[in-house]
């Protein structure tokens, strides 16, 4: 198994711009404010996960990922200090560290069981007073190693409220598995594909309303591109019934969202 590929299996939901129909459709019919929170709390768990296993290339197995944790600002130290595991990082973001336009600021504890390419290990997300572009973010992410042949992990979230920069507030939880496709068995990283071939996400907003999101086409994501390029997720709730569709394989960053024959153009 090729350990660096890690990094990349820990995908999810790109972060997306959804447009809705018409303002009165929208506000007589349909709240989309649960799929747009949904799209900003999946590239939260997407950042804090590759943070992890930033800190896990670059600290436990002293091999350099090539990418940096944000810039210069932010800072990863082992607390208590220990040779065995297992071992606890807390990421340090201060009071403001901005990379690619994303500002994060709060803190990250990160535990290890085990080295996170080994059967059986987890990593552990913590948020400690945390928030990224000003959306206050809480809950657990356990990431586990489940390899029997090829390389296979879950992504797991308990108790996670998100709080956006209006005070709306959404709970959420979900598991999803993920797959090495490609490329497992070459030494470049440039044919390496994953797929999270299933997995379910509930978002619920403060006024009760919920909305559930299960991939039920598996998303295909490319090291050699920065997008999910392929898959369907359902979304359901007592107002939606449609399915975000991210094409056929193209490398763009488009995506539709369809319900009642009509499609909204959905950019990542």
């Amino acid at each position: 198994m090729k350990n660096r590929l890690l990094l990349l299996a820990a995908f999810s939901l790109s972060c997306f711009q959804f447009i809705s129909c018409t303002k009165e459709d929208s506000q007589d019919a349909t709240d989309s404010t649960p799929i747009a929170a949904s799209a900003s709390i999946d590239l939260a768990n997407e950042l804090d996960i590759q943070t992890g296993t930033q800190v896990s290339f670059d600290k436990l197995t002293a091999r350099q990922t090539g990418k940096t944790l944000a810039g210069t600002c932010a800072t990863a130290v082992m607390d208590p200090v220990t040779t065995t595991f297992p071992k606890t990082f807390y990421v340090d973001f201060g009071t403001g560290c901005t990379l690619n336009n994303i500002t994060r600021k709060g803190k990250l504890k990160i535990t290890f069981s085990g080295y996170i390419t080994e059967n059986g290990s987890t990593m552990t997300i913590e948020r400690i007073n945390y928030s990224i572009n000003g959306n206050k973010l809480e809950g657990k992410i356990v990431y586990k190693n489940i390899t029997v042949t090829a390389p296979k992990w879950t992504r797991t979230v308990t108790d996670g409220i998100f709080t956006d920069t209006k005070g709306n507030v959404y709970q959420n939880s979900g598991s999803y598995t993920i797959t090495q496709n490609g490329g497992a068995s070459t030494p470049t990283l440039d044919d390496d594909s994953f797929e999270m071939t299933q997995g379910t996400t509930t978002i619920t907003k403060q006024n009760g309303q919920t909305i559930t999101l299960t991939v039920t086409q598996s998303l295909i994501k490319k090291y050699s591109c920065d997008y999910v390029s392929k898959g369907k997720i359902k979304v359901e709730s007592t107002i939606l019934n449609g399915t975000i569709d991210y094409g056929t394989g193209d490398c763009d960053n488009k995506a539709t969202y369809t319900q009642n024959g009509i499609e909204f153009p959905i950019t990542m």
